[in-house]
Protein backbone atom coordinates (compact mmCIF):
# COMPACT_ATOMS: atom_id res chain seq x y z
CA UNK A 1 0.00 0.00 0.00
CA UNK A 2 1.17 3.55 -0.76
CA UNK A 3 0.99 5.57 2.45
CA UNK A 4 1.17 9.36 2.40
CA UNK A 5 3.19 10.97 5.19
CA UNK A 6 2.12 14.62 5.15
CA UNK A 7 4.42 17.22 6.70
CA UNK A 8 5.05 20.93 6.42
CA UNK A 9 8.41 22.10 5.02
CA UNK A 10 9.64 22.45 8.60
CA UNK A 11 8.60 21.66 12.14
CA UNK A 12 7.85 17.93 12.06
CA UNK A 13 9.04 15.99 15.10
CA UNK A 14 11.66 13.73 13.52
CA UNK A 15 10.97 10.56 15.52
CA UNK A 16 7.23 10.88 14.79
CA UNK A 17 8.13 10.78 11.09
CA UNK A 18 10.97 8.26 11.06
CA UNK A 19 9.58 5.58 13.39
CA UNK A 20 6.20 5.25 11.60
CA UNK A 21 7.96 5.51 8.22
CA UNK A 22 10.28 2.63 9.10
CA UNK A 23 7.39 0.59 10.54
CA UNK A 24 5.43 1.04 7.31
CA UNK A 25 8.47 0.12 5.22
CA UNK A 26 9.22 -2.94 7.36
CA UNK A 27 5.61 -4.08 6.88
CA UNK A 28 6.04 -3.95 3.10
CA UNK A 29 4.25 -0.66 2.45
CA UNK A 30 5.50 2.22 0.33
CA UNK A 31 5.82 5.39 2.44
CA UNK A 32 5.68 8.61 0.40
CA UNK A 33 6.73 11.99 1.84
CA UNK A 34 4.19 14.62 0.80
CA UNK A 35 4.66 18.29 1.65
CA UNK A 36 3.39 21.70 0.62
CA UNK A 37 6.63 22.54 -1.23
CA UNK A 38 9.12 20.51 -3.25
CA UNK A 39 12.71 19.98 -2.15
CA UNK A 40 13.39 18.92 1.42
CA UNK A 41 11.66 19.19 4.77
CA UNK A 42 13.48 20.18 7.95
CA UNK A 43 12.72 17.88 10.87
CA UNK A 44 13.20 18.79 14.53
CA UNK A 45 14.05 17.09 17.79
CA UNK A 46 11.61 19.09 19.89
CA UNK A 47 12.87 22.66 19.27
CA UNK A 48 16.27 21.79 17.78
CA UNK A 49 16.88 21.28 14.07
CA UNK A 50 17.48 17.65 13.18
CA UNK A 51 17.78 15.98 9.76
CA UNK A 52 16.32 16.93 6.40
CA UNK A 53 14.33 14.56 4.20
CA UNK A 54 13.54 14.73 0.47
CA UNK A 55 9.95 15.44 -0.56
CA UNK A 56 8.50 12.80 -2.89
CA UNK A 57 5.27 14.57 -3.88
CA UNK A 58 3.73 18.02 -3.44
CA UNK A 59 0.27 18.21 -1.92
CA UNK A 60 -1.20 20.37 -4.71
CA UNK A 61 0.06 17.96 -7.38
CA UNK A 62 -1.16 14.67 -5.88
CA UNK A 63 -4.43 13.35 -4.52
CA UNK A 64 -5.69 11.20 -1.67
CA UNK A 65 -7.01 8.70 -4.21
CA UNK A 66 -3.43 7.71 -5.13
CA UNK A 67 -2.81 6.49 -1.55
CA UNK A 68 -4.28 3.76 0.61
CA UNK A 69 -3.81 5.66 3.88
CA UNK A 70 -2.43 8.81 5.51
CA UNK A 71 -0.03 9.34 8.43
CA UNK A 72 0.20 12.75 10.08
CA UNK A 73 3.34 13.08 12.23
CA UNK A 74 3.34 15.72 14.94
CA UNK A 75 5.64 18.41 16.17
CA UNK A 76 4.24 21.71 17.40
CA UNK A 77 4.98 23.80 14.30
CA UNK A 78 4.26 21.14 11.66
CA UNK A 79 0.45 20.88 11.98
CA UNK A 80 0.20 24.62 12.62
CA UNK A 81 1.83 25.28 9.22
CA UNK A 82 -0.30 22.59 7.56
CA UNK A 83 -3.60 23.94 8.87
CA UNK A 84 -2.81 27.29 7.25
CA UNK A 85 -2.39 25.65 3.81
CA UNK A 86 -5.73 25.14 2.04
CA UNK A 87 -4.40 22.40 -0.27
CA UNK A 88 -2.99 20.44 2.69
CA UNK A 89 -6.28 20.74 4.57
CA UNK A 90 -8.24 19.59 1.51
CA UNK A 91 -5.82 16.69 1.00
CA UNK A 92 -6.47 15.53 4.59
CA UNK A 93 -10.24 15.98 4.28
CA UNK A 94 -10.25 13.89 1.08
CA UNK A 95 -8.96 10.82 2.99
CA UNK A 96 -12.01 11.06 5.26
CA UNK A 97 -14.39 11.73 2.35
CA UNK A 98 -13.00 8.68 0.54
CA UNK A 99 -13.15 6.43 3.63
CA UNK A 100 -9.38 5.89 3.74
CA UNK A 101 -7.69 5.27 7.12
CA UNK A 102 -5.76 8.08 8.81
CA UNK A 103 -3.24 8.00 11.67
CA UNK A 104 -2.21 11.14 13.60
CA UNK A 105 0.11 11.60 16.57
CA UNK A 106 0.85 14.33 19.10
CA UNK A 107 -0.09 17.81 17.75
CA UNK A 108 -1.17 16.45 14.32
CA UNK A 109 -4.91 16.58 15.19
CA UNK A 110 -4.71 20.37 14.73
CA UNK A 111 -4.74 19.66 10.99
CA UNK A 112 -7.73 17.32 11.47
CA UNK A 113 -9.55 20.09 13.36
CA UNK A 114 -8.91 22.53 10.52
CA UNK A 115 -10.21 19.93 8.03
CA UNK A 116 -13.39 19.71 10.16
CA UNK A 117 -13.19 15.92 10.48
CA UNK A 118 -13.14 15.40 14.28
CA UNK A 119 -16.83 16.10 14.96
CA UNK A 120 -18.35 12.96 16.49
CA UNK A 121 -14.96 11.22 16.66
CA UNK A 122 -13.06 9.93 19.72
CA UNK A 123 -9.35 10.65 19.65
CA UNK A 124 -6.27 11.38 21.69
CA UNK A 125 -3.42 13.82 21.19
CA UNK A 126 -0.84 15.84 23.05
CA UNK A 127 -2.84 16.99 26.12
CA UNK A 128 -2.79 20.69 25.17
CA UNK A 129 -5.09 19.94 22.20
CA UNK A 130 -7.84 18.58 24.46
CA UNK A 131 -9.90 21.80 24.43
CA UNK A 132 -9.39 22.34 20.69
CA UNK A 133 -10.67 18.82 19.96
CA UNK A 134 -13.69 19.28 22.24
CA UNK A 135 -14.46 22.68 20.68
CA UNK A 136 -14.35 21.03 17.24
CA UNK A 137 -16.97 18.46 18.31
CA UNK A 138 -14.67 15.56 19.10
CA UNK A 139 -14.23 13.59 22.31
CA UNK A 140 -10.71 13.65 23.75
CA UNK A 141 -9.38 10.68 25.72
CA UNK A 142 -6.05 10.27 27.52
CA UNK A 143 -4.97 6.91 26.08
CA UNK A 144 -1.74 5.63 24.54
CA UNK A 145 -3.52 4.86 21.30
CA UNK A 146 -7.13 5.29 20.22
CA UNK A 147 -8.77 3.68 17.19
CA UNK A 148 -12.04 5.37 16.26
CA UNK A 149 -14.44 3.95 13.69
CA UNK A 150 -17.30 6.39 14.36
CA UNK A 151 -17.20 7.87 10.87
CA UNK A 152 -16.46 7.28 7.23
CA UNK A 153 -13.02 5.85 7.98
CA UNK A 154 -10.87 4.52 10.79
CA UNK A 155 -8.83 7.10 12.69
CA UNK A 156 -5.80 6.08 14.77
CA UNK A 157 -4.38 8.63 17.21
CA UNK A 158 -1.67 8.72 19.87
CA UNK A 159 -0.39 11.30 22.35
CA UNK A 160 3.39 11.55 22.11
CA UNK A 161 6.70 9.94 21.10
CA UNK A 162 6.54 7.55 24.07
CA UNK A 163 3.44 6.04 22.41
CA UNK A 164 5.12 5.38 19.05
CA UNK A 165 5.35 1.58 19.38
CA UNK A 166 1.62 1.27 20.14
CA UNK A 167 0.81 3.89 17.48
CA UNK A 168 2.75 2.04 14.77
CA UNK A 169 1.29 -1.34 15.74
CA UNK A 170 -2.25 0.09 15.70
CA UNK A 171 -2.05 1.95 12.40
CA UNK A 172 -0.35 -0.99 10.66
CA UNK A 173 -3.16 -3.26 11.87
CA UNK A 174 -5.87 -0.81 10.74
CA UNK A 175 -4.17 -0.13 7.40
CA UNK A 176 -3.85 -3.86 6.70
CA UNK A 177 -7.61 -4.25 7.32
CA UNK A 178 -8.27 -1.52 4.76
CA UNK A 179 -6.07 -3.24 2.19
CA UNK A 180 -7.82 -6.59 2.62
Amino acid sequence: MRIAFLTAPEGVEQIELTDPWQAAKDAGHEPVLVSTKSGEIQAFNHLDKADTFPVDEVVGETSASSFGALVLPGGVANPDFLRMDNEAVSFVRDFFDQGRPVAAICHAPWTLIEADVVRGRVLTSWPSLRTDIRNAGGTWVDEQVKICDHGTNKLVTSRKPDDLKAFCDAFLHVFSEGAG
